[in-house]
């Protein structure tokens, strides 16, 4: 019984001192950097360090925000990148915010599992990716066509194009895996300037860029079998 309530004391002294180096730390950073939004501060298990969510960057502070550490931080034995996994969670978005029907809609199997996928034409590592979603059943994509003009000049045109297509989604496959540009003059009403915005919205930097049912954004190109981890670990 004292044992418990020992730890119990020990451990309300430890919330107060992380709630009292919370303060110290938002009011630090608000000199330091007037006008950023501190969006939340929370102790990690890593030697003192507060991990900061900091205008949409993830960054790391001691106790009394001397020292800032900007970069990731590395499981050495499990290979994994925690602070991006991190990021993963704190930049999960509502379902709400997808306009569906401004999405390509591909359902394969029973189509149970959902996925939304920001990517651009002529980026090589969605075409990678689209090669591994082959290798996926049982899941319906929504595929967001977002070019990023400043890498692609010409994707936002064959973006307009895929999408006034006859079958967009025959189009799609067809410039991702030949290369083949629509017939067309792409001056149909399309989504794709909205989707610009959007992803500017909700700072989709790169392609792929995947959005998982529960709101879970993982960036870059993932292997099939990390998909069906993710899907797993990610579902509603």
């Amino acid at each position: 019984m004292k044992f418990t309530s020992l730890a119990l004391a020990a451990s309300l002294m430890f919330a107060a001192a992380a709630h009292a180096d919370e303060k110290l730390i938002r009011k630090t950073l608000a000199q330091q950097f007037p006008g950023a939004k501190v969006s939340s501060v929370k102790p990690t298990p890593y030697s003192g360090l507060f991990e900061v969510y900091l205008d949409g960057q993830l960054v790391y502070v001691d106790a009394k925000a001397k020292y800032v550490f900007a970069g990731d931080v590395i499981d050495l034995k499990n290979r994994t990148n925690l602070t991006q996994a991190r990021l993963n969670q704190l930049q999960a978005v509502s379902w709400d915010v997808f306009p569906l029907n401004n999405a390509l809609k591909t359902v394969k199997g029973n189509g149970a599992r959902k996925l939304v996928l920001f990517s651009d034409v002529d980026c090589p590592y969605c075409r990678k990716f689209e090669a591994e979603l082959t290798k996926v059943d049982n899941i319906t994509v929504y595929t967001f066509l977002y070019p990023i003009a400043g890498l692609h000049p010409k994707a936002v045109q064959t973006s307009k194009q895929i999408w006034c297509a006859p079958d967009r989604n025959k189009a799609w496959d067809a410039y991702i895996t030949r290369g083949t540009v629509p017939d067309n003059d792409g001056k149909c009403a399309n989504p794709v300037d909205a989707t610009i915005a959007l992803g500017n919205r909700l700072k989709v930097n790169g392609t792929p860029t995947l959005f998982f049912a529960n709101g879970v954004r993982v960036p870059g190109m993932v292997p099939a079998a990390q998909l069906e981890r993710l899907l797993a670990a990610n579902a509603k």
